[in-house]
């Protein structure tokens, strides 16, 4: 497996070289479709001219879903080894999880399923104010006269290549996302994949012929 460095405001040394290099065999083992690892270390500057911690970007490249990991650390090794471990989690889950989907262990909720309680089974819970950093004592209705909410949503489009359940389960595991959106290529739906406790997963569907004839 190839070993990529990039540096930025911070050297990479021959020490620390040898000791990436060492650590590679771990990640051989869990991926036998690794082809190359990047890894980004880089400084981080605090004010007034002050040295910050390192950080440290582990990208996973090979014939499959790319697989990233990042971790701040007091130096660059306490951040490569925090990094690498949540590489190596990510990889060991998405390994695990083939072995038991394949075995056909679990069984995977339906939509009609999901939706008989109202998708109580999803285990939304409402952001907290501390969460959307929100100071409750200060906070100011810009709004006073409308109706005002602190939400912000963000929206992104993918590109989107057919592919199995397994496929779209493996890829929600790498990336270590709950979820994960793609069309099924069997159905040619888009659908979602969730995580639920333990190795348990869900599946949500989305009709698109029902909801056309709706609409019309």
């Amino acid at each position: 497996m190839r070993l990529n460095f990039v540096a930025r405001h911070i050297q990479v040394t021959d020490r620390f070289h040898n000791y990436v290099s060492e650590k590679l065999a771990k990640v051989e083992q869990l991926s036998d479709k690794a082809l190359e690892l990047d890894v980004t270390v880089s400084r981080h500057h605090g004010g007034k001219g002050l040295v910050g911690g390192d950080r440290v970007e582990l990208t996973l490249v090979g014939r499959g879903p790319v697989i990233r990991a990042e971790s701040d650390g007091e130096d660059k090794y306490a951040a490569f080894d925090l990094a690498l471990g949540r590489l190596l989690e990510r990889l060991r889950r998405a390994k695990d999880k083939k072995k038991v989907h394949r075995g056909g262990a679990h069984h995977l909720t339906s939509l009609q399923e999901a939706s008989a309680d109202g998708f109580a089974g999803l285990d939304v819970t409402p952001a907290s104010t501390q969460a959307l950093g929100i100071d409750t004592g200060t906070f100011e209705n810009p709004h006073e006269d409308e109706d005002y909410s602190p939400i912000l949503i963000r929206q992104k489009v993918f590109s989107a290549t057919p592919m199995t359940l397994d496929d779209a389960l493996y890829n929600m595991e790498a990336v270590g996302h709950d979820f994960y959106l793609y069309v099924d290529a069997e159905t040619g739906r888009p659908s979602v994949v969730y995580r639920r406790k333990g190795w348990h997963y869900g599946v949500i569907g989305i009709d698109t012929e029902v909801a056309a004839q709706r609409a019309s």
